[in-house]
């Protein structure tokens, strides 16, 4: 089974669009505009360029997966990707009040899985459920 965050990639789109669009509009507006200064075909490039390094840099947040089977569970988040085997796992929780679920480890560590976020609700419990039953089952 795989889940992703649902809302969070609809608004890192969004704001990519939005990033890139302003940064496009200013772009354009930068030469036809006389504020005193002289601005170049390569400041306008630049501008560009920098919305959409912005856009990709918001786009970072619908990377979040996680990837399970009865054997094991893989937690990609942002930047980092680590996987457990449920025999290293010894639960599966969202604590009250968070943002996303988590997976219990020994010595009262935890490892965040950002792909089930409580902002996409239904989504989000059926993918902590199913967790939950993938950790239940019988390990080898």
């Amino acid at each position: 089974m795989v889940f992703r965050p649902r809302r969070a990639v609809w608004m890192s789109a969004a704001l990519a669009a939005l990033l890139v669009g302003v940064f496009t509009t200013v772009a354009v507006l930068l030469r036809s505009q006389d504020t005193g200064v002289i601005f170049h075909l390569s400041d306008q490039i630049a501008m560009v360029g920098i919305g959409l390094l912005l856009a990709a840099a918001s786009m970072l947040f619908a990377l979040p997966r996680v990837r399970a089977d009865a054997e094991r569970v893989e937690v990609r988040n942002i930047l980092t990707t680590r996987r457990f085997g449920w025999n290293e796992v010894e639960a599966v929780s969202f604590p009250d009040g968070a943002s996303f679920a988590r997976l219990e480890l020994p010595d009262h560590e935890y490892h965040a899985v950002l792909a089930v976020q409580a902002v996409d609700r239904d989504h989000a419990v059926e993918a902590v459920r199913t967790l939950r039953r993938l950790h239940r089952t019988p390990h080898s």
